[in-house]
């Protein structure tokens, strides 16, 4: 627990309470101690021996039988991660990066990270047009913005140090789905469709994704035999199949063909890394999480340690105290995030610092009981980060658990299939801050922590984390969704903890954000009782309401039976649970 007492929480409290209750309409918000549910209720999947659950449901059944077949829990995700690249285009990939969190059934825990990195010849200020002005089309839309890709290379490192079935058998499945298809996913097929358009420019990639410029329809039969080769020289050479050889030879021409940076030197020196997840306790439950180069688990666990302090279930679900006490935690964590975090290979940070419960205290005495804080530019400005990423959940039969969250950038990344290995090119680089000393009030940053560099790892909000408590493996969590995937996996791990939600209602529970800059709390559509919002606008918020919030496929373990309880975010189409 933290260091302020039940006492000192009730005299807070109290003059927040008083407060709060005086603006109008607030008392009939206070009374609300459930979520508006986002999005339709619907069961979740329980098994006894294993679970995954993705985005897409014919990746997760990919992974259920590697379960089923023997394998463990990094197995499947391994399997999962390479059919997501067939089934999810948009963020499945190989041809992008990521992070994986892994928790042993002994409790102990490791991560693998594998984020793409900033090719040799990058430099800070590469995003300058031929003026000397910032670009934004080449910081996120050109062949410059692609970073060196990292999945190959983090599967291939996880399964060397932790996989049991033989690498062809993990892999083979991807390789069949694009060979021989598959029907057209709802989801899949309104997603193509709407990217077409900006696909057009890229002749491979119209190729790959539509019927010659026409969208597929749902049920059609979806083949990519491009990729189909690409996989099986992945299959059948390991990471090699990928960084070296033809693949690797596609890579290059297409860069140089469009003016990217990338050559073979560059992929085949790319390694991905084993580091030590960041830990945190929040209520007796341990939070085990992502360090840097991801921002996720240091501002996550900074924001749990800040909230330990409140009794947020007394306040109740989406009141007007809750949300301000929640967005509070949440400003303070993002500035600290754009203040130091990036590449710890690259720049020292104060991670022991920001995760601990005396910083919290601190934090906690700088919040007004009534009132928002001020967000300035002066202080610090975000850099854009895009919200289409993919996450996916894994239980095996014995208690390993593994959570994965990987992204191409933007939905589709770049746009650009690499002609003649059939998949997409992440638009990574541009998580890098776009030029030295350029801040503004639009919220872009000039800091050096996370200016590009040569083989740097740009910073990330990606947050795979999951949660134990007594030596037992309670919850795997994540969510794709840019910045604001730290702040749903925070109100997902809240609405377990404090308000005693069962993980499916914990991922429909409709969600909110703030992220210091831009200073709005943006709400999904229908997300609180209008007289919270009045509230806190009452208070000197800004509240933006509609869209959605990431998609937070997750898994629970049922404390009495023992069971995984599977819970596929309703926000993705074609997202889906399986089980054995």
């Amino acid at each position: 627990m933290a260091s302020t007492t039940a006492s000192a929480r009730r005299r807070f409290l109290a003059p927040v309470l008083a407060a709060l209750l005086t603006l109008p309409g607030a008392a009939a918000a206070l009374q609300a101690q459930t979520p508006a549910a986002s999005a339709a209720d619907h069961a979740a999947v329980r098994a006894r021996h294993g679970m995954v659950v993705s985005a897409s449901a014919i990746a997760s059944r990919v992974g259920r039988d590697v379960l089923r077949d023997g394998g463990n829990a990094v197995d499947a995700a391994i399997a999962t991660a390479f059919a997501l690249a067939v089934t999810y285009p948009t963020a499945g990939n190989i041809g992008g990066g990521g992070f994986m969190v892994i928790r042993f059934p002994d409790g102990r825990a490791t991560t693998i990270d594998f984020r793409e990195k900033a090719p040799l010849a990058a430099s800070p200020d590469m995003f300058e047009d031929s003026t000397g002005a910032y670009s934004a089309k080449i910081h996120h839309k050109s062949y410059r913005s692609v970073g060196v890709p990292g999945t190959v290379a983090g599967l291939a490192l996880a399964h060397e140090k932790y996989g049991s079935l033989p690498w062809r058998r993990l892999v083979q499945p991807a390789v069949t789905l694009a060979a021989d298809g598959f029907d057209m996913p709802p989801g899949l097929a309104r997603s193509l469709a709407a990217v077409l358009p900006a696909m057009r420019p890229y002749p491979a990639s119209v190729a790959a994704y539509s019927k010659n410029g026409t969208p597929y329809a749902v049920g059609e039969r979806f083949q990519q035999p491009q990729l189909a080769r690409t996989l099986a020289r992945i299959r059948d050479q390991g990471r090699d199949g990928f960084y070296k050889g033809e693949t690797a030879r596609l890579i290059a021409e297409e860069m140089r063909r469009g003016g990217g940076l990338i050559t073979e030197e560059d992929l085949a020196r790319y390694q991905a890394k084993e580091r030590e997840p960041v830990r945190g306790t929040y209520r007796g439950y341990e939070i085990i999480s992502m360090p840097p180069p991801s921002s996720g688990g240091v501002a996550l666990i900074e924001m749990l340690n800040i909230l330990e302090g409140y009794d947020l279930k007394a306040m109740g679900h989406d009141s007007p105290a809750y949300v301000h006490t929640l967005v509070e935690a949440m400003r303070r964590a993002f500035l600290d995030r754009a203040r130091y975090l990036a590449d710890p290979d690259f720049e020292q940070m104060p991670l022991e610092r920001l995760t601990s419960k005396a910083y919290a205290a601190e934090l906690r005495k700088t919040m007004l009981p009534d009132k928002a804080s001020p967000s300035e530019p002066a202080q610090v400005a975000q850099a854009y980060e895009s919200p289409q990423t993919t996450h996916f959940s894994v239980v095996d039969g014995n208690g390993m658990a593994v959570s994965v969250t990987y992204t191409l950038e933007q939905g589709y990344g770049v746009k650009i299939v690499v002609p003649g290995a059939g998949f997409l090119l992440n638009n990574e680089m541009g998580d890098f801050n776009g030029k030295p000393g350029l801040t503004d009030s639009t919220g872009l940053i000039g800091t050096t922590p996370n200016l590009a560099r040569p083989e740097k790892r740009m910073l990330s909000s990606m947050t795979p984390t999951i949660l134990a408590k007594d030596g037992k493996l309670v919850a795997v969590v994540g969510s794709p969704g840019g910045r604001t995937i730290i702040n749903t996996v925070l109100q997902v791990i809240l609405n377990l903890v404090d308000f005693d939600m069962g993980i499916q209602q914990a991922v429909d529970a409709a969600r909110l954000h703030h992220q210091w800059l831009p200073d709005r709390v943006d709400v999904e559509a229908n997300g609180l009782p209008p007289a919270t919002v009045q509230a806190l606008e009452g208070m000197g918020y800004r509240v933006r309401l509609g869209g959605r919030q990431g998609t937070a496929h997750s898994i629970q373990i049922d404390p009495v039976t023992g069971d995984r309880i599977g819970a596929a975010d309703p926000r993705d189409a074609d997202a889906g649970a399986a089980g054995w």
